[in-house]
């Protein structure tokens, strides 16, 4: 190995969405790529600033990957969680890379485990390491290495990586700093641990691999939930790791592990999703219920009240997984992720979202339902209710987080959500008023907001409909047989399925595709519409289309390109994966009644 400075980014180029797999421990997560390098991970949490970063154009990766031969990728998801196995077949044998993040994650250090095994034929791999912080404005440097343990400093960060003694030093690209490059030879039949630590402080003890993945095992084998009655139960088992390793021992979610992923590129639609949205909390939830998966259920429940108690009518529409403000948006100065910007920070945090709310109540009245909630519970559901009835006709965001107007699917989640507690006993609530309370928001957004075709379109001043509105039945807003209800499914057929595809709403004259991807929140949630309506062939219909809508790591983003068959916007998207739980649980036999409507 030369002396040659090493550009990891020029190496390793960002690919295409579909063809990264997820590694997460609740605290942060890492993509890896198909030549095994690792494009992005935050540390030590999720809102903290990246350390690998090339996805978006910064600096820093921790690669490895087979050398010295031609290859093909390939790779997948034990069973029942997020330790992935990366898979490479090359001229001279098999080659797997076993990946995690040593789980339940620690807050504050960062473990990253990976094992190289060599199924046949020797496995010969290069790896290479070089963390930058923040997003690769500080270099890689402080090397050092005694009894085979390197250690490190990249801007107020330390780091430690063991089983690569013998690695050597060689200058980046990137200007100052080092990267650390070795070749390693594992015999047929044999494993190699690398353990790479990073954190503000180091503890004393070194990581003892096999007690690590010992414990990540046993970690993820425990609390998972009997899908036996789903459909598509490997798939829904999938969500609900997905999930899991999204959210915080706090109880936050996060909307997704990136930022800056182009929804679509040059359209300056990219933004920072590593936070926690009380609504998509509210459906991680609500679908941890569907699934009987209690753990994420009384997380989300918990971390839902206490901002609710903590911020009651200035509760924000996201937060931190720790329950911290989320920063201004702002950006970087780095290229980017093609076709995207490199913003970091959420302008959510100006804004009023009265569909969380809403959602919040669904969500505390199914934990209650379920005998998990507490006296805090109780009074965060007060503390809902008296918001709602403050604010119900004030303009706000919405759920797409537009320009503030009164949008119908608030109201409606607002009633939902109203309706869930009010027929719930035991919660100390003035029924009546509560009841009362629904009726009249349900009232008022029929005179002004209810299409003279019968449907309920978006506000009293956008005439047409949203594919988001197909879920007020669903929660309980009101009945199935409501002609409202029928009206509205008709309209999200006629104006936004394509192939058994659903767009959010139609933005113009374009046709749906050419305006932005299908939107796979409201295809599943199409799925569940289709089943309350008893069409059930029409139900599974919806949910095998939008499912089939991930690259082989099973992960979904927000939208998804049909025509190009191409993910788009931040991965993993909590929501889409959340409504997937919900759906596979929910589904019944094709068999059933059907309903025409």
């Amino acid at each position: 190995m030369g002396r040659d400075p090493v550009d990891i980014a020029s190496m390793f180029p960002p690919q295409v969405l579909r063809q990264y797999a997820l590694l997460a421990d609740g605290e942060r997560g890492a993509l890896i790529g198909p030549h095994g390098d690792i494009a992005w991970m935050c540390a030590p949490r999720w809102h903290s600033d990246a350390v690998f970063s090339t996805l978006i154009g910064g600096g820093g990766a921790y690669v490895v990957t087979p050398c010295g031969t031609r290859h093909v990728w390939g790779g997948y998801y034990e069973s029942g969680g997020l330790i992935w196995r990366s898979r490479w077949i090359t001229t001279e044998g098999a080659i797997e890379c076993r990946e995690a993040l040593a789980y339940p994650g620690d807050p504050g250090r960062v473990i990253l485990l990976r094992q190289v095994a060599a199924l046949h034929g020797d496995a010969k791999v290069r790896v290479l390491l070089e963390p930058r912080a923040r997003f690769g404005h500080y270099a890689n440097g402080h090397l050092s290495c005694h009894d085979g343990v390197w250690t490190g400093r990249t801007g107020p960060l330390r780091w430690r990586w063991t089983g690569a003694a013998d690695a050597v030093p060689v200058p980046s690209a990137h200007g100052a700093g080092e990267v650390l490059v070795a070749e390693l030879v594992v015999p047929e039949g044999e494993r190699h641990d690398l353990v790479f630590e990073i954190a503000d402080e180091l503890a004393q003890d070194l990581v003892d691999p096999r007690t690590s993945w010992a414990a990540t095992e046993a970690t993820w084998a425990r609390g998972h939930p009997d899908l036996h009655a789903a459909v598509a139960q490997r798939d829904a088992g999938h969500a609900w790791a997905v999930l899991r390793g999204l959210t915080s021992t706090g109880g936050g979610t996060v909307a997704a592990v990136t930022m800056s992923l182009p929804e679509r590129a040059g359209a300056n639609r990219s933004y920072d999703y590593r936070y926690a949205w009380i609504r998509d909390q509210s459906y991680a939830g609500l679908a941890a219920a569907a699934a009987g998966a209690t753990d994420l259920l009384d997380r989300s429940t918990g971390f839902i009240t206490a901002r609710l108690l903590a911020d009651g009518p200035r509760m924000r529409p996201a937060y931190t997984v720790t329950g911290d403000v989320v920063p201004g948006e702002e950006q970087l100065g780095l290229p980017g992720y093609p076709g995207g910007t490199d913003k970091v920070g959420n302008w959510v945090n100006r804004q009023f979202q009265l569909d969380a709310f809403g959602e919040a109540l669904q969500l505390l009245a199914a934990a209650a339902r379920l005998d998990r909630l507490d006296a805090d519970g109780l009074r965060a559901i007060q503390v809902a209710v008296d918001v709602i009835g403050e604010r119900w006709r004030d303009a706000e965001a919405g759920i797409w987080e537009l320009d503030d107007r009164c949008w119908t699917q608030s109201r409606l989640a607002c009633v939902s959500g109203l309706r869930a507690v009010a027929e719930r006993p035991g919660l100390g609530l003035d029924v009546p008023a509560v009841t009362t309370l629904a009726d009249t928001i349900l009232a008022d957004t029929a005179a002004s907001s209810l299409h003279p075709d019968g449907y309920w379109q978006r506000s009293p001043d956008e005439p047409g409909v949203d594919g988001s509105l197909l879920l007020a039945p669903v929660r309980g807003a009101l009945p199935r047989d409501d002609p409202r209800t029928r009206a509205t499914l008709r309209a999200v057929h006629e104006q936004l399925v394509d192939d058994g595809f659903v767009y959010r709403f139609r933005h113009d004259e374009r046709d749906l595709g050419e305006a932005e991807g299908a939107f796979l929140l409201c295809g599943f949630m199409l799925a569940l519409a289709e089943h309350q309506q008893g069409r059930h062939w029409h139900a599974a219909r919806c949910f095998e289309r939008n499912r089939a809508a991930c690259g082989p790591p099973g992960l979904f983003s927000e939208e998804y390109d049909v025509t190009q068959r191409q993910l788009r916007g931040n991965l993993p998207q909590a929501f889409v994966h959340a409504l997937l739980l919900e759906t596979a649980a929910t589904l019944v036999p094709p068999d059933a009644e059907r309903v025409p409507l």
